[in-house]
């Protein structure tokens, strides 16, 4: 789900540019001690992202300011922390960090996927349906790229195209006007689609997803540079993800507390809550920032689904996480 709905693709698009310009706009880290940490999101900031924004409100008092800047994609968020115009990106890079030996490790992972298959049933009503058949999802490299190609790897078939529109709300109200005949989206827009159509879509059987939709990445030299200011971001995310899981309301107290998403639509107010209790029933959020499995269930899905070359067993933890910082993190917060 995406904080404002955009009506078209035109819209998104504009967004797009606007994120470019924004990119362009970050500058160089200053050489003295950092207690500021840029923050680049391939998307733009959405319901999906509440438990990030508390945590870093909490990091604020803690005297780091972190700043969030919205770019058009993932790709564009790990380009900006390759060539220094932000500190931490969010997503799931691992093609580009084994493709390009780009110096970013993950340091922290959010979430874990949940995405829906959605198909307009008037056209498809089942995976076989989609062979030789156009598809959409939200961007090279991303989770639902790697969803949808392990799909079609599992069932035998093969796509005639996959366009990229990111945008789970995108997504969805192109599906309402008839415009994307079959797709992937997160649970709210899941929900709003069978909300305003319920006799018009159908969602394709997914099976077990454990790999990561969102985690955080930097450099490692970044990382050793500034282990007071990444050290107080992990333990606040360690602490609001807990806060969460025991309880999904909190995200709902807090939101309302500091003022987060003031202009979110009414219809999509309704839904932060059941979000939050669907994804903590389905057990996305990690308490331990993805210590315990995190890479090895990245390399599983990501091999299989072809983003990552080799065999998950041959792949080294080293290679794609740092994660001595959450360790510490780990240890200060309590396992």
């Amino acid at each position: 789900m995406r904080h404002r709905p955009r009506t078209s693709l035109w819209t998104l698009l504009l967004v797009g540019m606007v994120a470019l310009v924004v990119v362009g706009s970050f500058h160089p880290a200053p050489a003295q001690t950092r207690t500021k940490i840029r923050y680049a999101l391939g998307d733009i900031v959405t319901v999906e992202s509440l438990p990030l924004l508390i945590a870093i409100d909490r990091v604020k008092q803690r005297g780091v300011d972190v700043a969030i800047t919205s770019l058009k994609s993932e790709e564009l968020a790990m380009q900006a922390v390759v060539n220094g115009q932000a500190d931490i990106g969010q997503g799931t890079p691992y093609a580009a960090i084994q493709k390009l030996t780009a110096p970013i490790r993950f340091i922290y992972q959010l979430n874990a996927l949940q995405f829906f298959p959605v198909v307009n049933k008037e056209s498809y009503k089942s995976w076989k349906d989609l062979d030789g058949q156009e598809i959409v999802v939200h961007s090279r490299g991303s989770g639902t790229e790697a969803i949808m190609r392990l799909m079609a790897q599992k069932h035998g078939i093969k796509y005639k195209a996959m366009s990229y529109v990111p945008g789970s709300e995108v997504r969805a109200v192109a599906m309402l006007k008839g415009t994307i005949k079959a797709s992937i989206v997160d649970a709210t827009n899941k929900n709003l689609l069978f909300r305003e159509a319920p006799d018009r879509f159908l969602v394709l059987p997914l099976g077990e997803v454990k790999a990561s939709d969102e985690a955080l990445f930097a450099t490692k030299a970044f990382v050793d540079q500034n282990q007071e200011a990444v050290g107080a971001l992990l333990e606040e995310l360690l602490r609001v993800w807990r806060s969460l899981v025991a309880n999904p309301q909190f995200v709902v107290e807090e939101r309302k507390r500091l003022g987060l998403l003031k202009d979110l639509p009414a219809k999509l107010e309704a839904e932060v809550l059941p979000y939050f209790q669907q994804a903590v029933a389905n057990g996305i959020f990690p308490t331990d920032g993805g210590a315990a499995r995190a890479p090895q269930n990245d390399f599983e899905f990501f091999t299989v689904s072809g983003a990552l070359k080799g065999s998950a067993g041959e792949l080294r933890v080293e290679d794609f996480w740092y994660l001595d910082p959450l360790k510490k993190a780990l240890a200060r917060v309590g396992q």
